[in-house]
């Protein structure tokens, strides 16, 4: 598709909605999704807005890749600044609904204001207009799909939009697309809910035609697809296991965050692990897992569809969640399961299904559950204020806190703030296991060195998606590199991020680089866009768009201070596994990062790095 060099402006305060050319010059320089957005995000916003103060612009963007024919070419990305963070936030999704926002016609949709009513807005083939939402606010995701697909007598348009956590301002609320795939983390969905819209809907037959040179097009892309077929881990593992894969081999390594990180291996995470997804229960003679699934243009199929046992506790006067839908993937299952020391695969799926259906992040919500277990087992919080017993392990309360969460009720309203804010609260902020107020995924970083040096330096908030190192320090993908040392992680870090904003900003699935170098995405990027897209380009795009980033958080109060981990991860050493006695080297990781990135010590890009980016 390449770009549709159309921007859509929505004043929601005014109710307007107006056609804008792309900016190709900075198209040139950021290439698409994840930079060129935040390129007008940043222009745009000022860096000390209230993120939910109608000053504050939400973007929803799609790639030059996006909706063409190369493999994940359906990706797009929701621009802001995050409710959670207060940092730049940038939570891309898969699913359908970017290749359809392509396919209407569109590269971009800017959100300005805040409408005085809830709104939903309808596109269509080059059209635009905000329609009532009046009769969707207080839905869940699931009903807002099905009301607005019965509205337009049309079964294929396209939905994003968020659940009654967005509209009660669970800081962690996500934009939920096509069921079960979201823009899921830094509290996009929050934004989206202050400005009262409750969903884009989208239908677009005008194809795919902006490509420059068709036939090297097709080459490149299917060249890439062999890579990945080829591929032990794109062409086998995750489309038999998924991100799930990871559960035990994480796990074996020590590195598997368990109990709000106080232990590094979970001795029930076979029992929550892909295998374990596979395998027929005694109650039903069924497997949770029903099939694997895809998002658009995709050749991996790493997604899941499961199928709750309808006799479970959670579900057994509950029918409306037996049927098959979107299913564990390997940080929801951390961060639901070990994380909370809760070894229950359906409780672990009915506390998913309940953060897609009603919009919020389960790492995010799981990371707090077992901050808030934590403390109720120190005595902190009690049984009377959280409505229940809570012990770590408890399979019960994980699924009524997420219910209560969803619906913004008693001590939901507590886990709705996230982990910092609400061990702030109670007097313990070190039990918070986040960067930046954003939690961790399922890597614990004293058996994963290059993780921490990833979490603290990420600029949305710790992040494993900015810079995955594991696919280094555990699969040997692009080169093999000892996950218990820090020695060479900050040249590493810098690669893994430069790239990752590449992949993210072209339009695909940063999964194929299990696979992918950035030499596999040039020859097609080359091939679908006008202008020099060498090798050496595409590297210079990937560090513009970090350090633009970067530029956004300091200029927001953001500083080095911010670049660390909890106190847990730097002074508590892993009791087990190979990581037994260690713990993360992020003091001595962190001044190698910011020479490497050009930056002086207090973490600040040089007058000559900002020159050579042209920033």
């Amino acid at each position: 598709m390449a770009w549709t060099r159309n921007v859509l402006r929505v004043d929601l305060t005014n109710g307007t909605c107006k056609r804008e050319p792309l900016n190709m010059e900075w198209a040139q320089q950021y290439l698409g999704q994840r930079g060129l957005a935040t390129k007008y995000f940043v222009s745009e916003v000022d860096p000390k807005v209230d993120p939910l103060s109608p000053a504050n612009k939400l973007i929803m963007t799609t790639g030059p890749l996006t909706g063409t024919p190369a493999s994940t070419g359906g990706r797009y990305s929701v621009v802001t600044k995050g409710a959670l963070t207060g940092a730049i936030a940038c939570s891309n999704s898969g699913g359908y609904f970017g290749a359809e926002l392509k396919f209407a016609g569109w590269d971009m949709i800017i959100f300005e204001g805040r409408s005085p009513k809830p709104v939903y807005l309808w596109l269509e083939n080059g059209k635009a207009e905000l329609r009532d939402a009046g009769h969707l606010w207080g839905k869940t995701v699931w009903q807002t799909e099905e009301i607005i697909k019965k509205a337009h007598q049309d079964p294929q348009v396209r939905v994003s939009s968020i659940g009654r956590a967005g509209e009660n301002g669970v800081l962690y609320a996500c934009i939920v697309n096509d069921l079960h795939r979201a823009a899921g983390r830094s509290g996009v969905g929050t934004v989206m809910g202050s400005k009262n819209l409750k969903a884009v809907a989208v239908r677009g037959t005008l194809g795919n035609s902006g490509v420059r040179d068709p036939k090297a097009f097709m080459a490149a892309a299917a060249a890439g697809k062999k890579v990945l077929a080829d591929n032990a881990v794109t062409g086998q593992g995750l489309p038999t296991y998924g991100t799930q894969v990871l559960m035990n081999v994480i796990n074996e390594m020590g590195a598997l965050p368990t109990r709000n990180h106080r232990d590094v291996q979970f001795e029930e995470a076979r029992k929550i692990s892909a295998e374990a997804m596979h395998e027929k229960r005694p109650t039903d003679g069924k497997s949770h897992l029903v099939t694997n699934a895809a998002c658009f243009g995709c050749t991996i199929a790493c997604g899941r569809i499961s199928k709750i046992d309808e006799t479970h506790f959670s579900v057994v006067n509950k029918p409306e969640y037996w049927g098959a839908s979107g299913g564990l993937e390997y940080e929801a299952a951390w961060a639901l399961g070990a994380a909370n020391g809760v070894g229950d695969l359906e409780a672990l799926q009915f506390a998913n299904l309940i953060c897609n259906e009603d919009g919020f992040d389960p790492i995010s919500f799981g990371a707090t559950v077992g901050a808030a277990m934590e403390l109720y087992e120190l005595g902190i919080i009690k049984q009377e204020q959280i409505g229940m017993e809570a012990p770590f392990g408890s399979a019960k309360a994980l699924c009524e806190l997420a219910q209560m969460t969803a619906r913004g009720e008693g001590f939901g309203k507590e886990l709705g703030l996230g982990s910092a804010r609400m061990c702030a609260k109670y007097g313990r902020p070190e039990l918070s296991m986040s960067v930046k107020k954003q939690e961790f995924p399922a890597y614990d970083s004293r058996g994963i060195q290059g993780m921490g040096l990833t979490y603290a330096t990420s600029n949305r908030g710790a992040c494993h998606l900015r810079s995955y190192t594991v696919a280094s320090e555990v699969f040997g993908i692009p080169v093999k590199t000892d996950p218990l040392v820090t020695d060479g992680k900050a040249d590493l870090v810098k690669a893994f991020q430069d790239a990752t904003a590449v992949f993210d900003s072209a339009g695909i699935c940063v999964f194929t680089s299990f696979a992918w170098t950035l030499a596999d995405v040039q020859p097609q990027i080359a091939a679908a866009c006008e202008g020099d897209w060498s090798m050496e380009k595409l590297n210079e795009v990937g560090e513009r768009i970090w350090n633009m980033e970067r530029q956004f958080n300091l200029a927001a109060g953001f500083t080095a201070k911010d670049d660390d981990l909890p106190p847990r991860l730097k002074t508590e050493p892993a009791k087990t596994g190979p990581a037994k006695g260690l713990v993360n080297g992020i003091d001595k990781m962190k001044p190698e990062y910011y020479k490497t990135r050009g930056w002086d010590a207090n973490g600040v890009p040089t007058q000559d790095t900002l020159k050579r980016l042209g920033l």
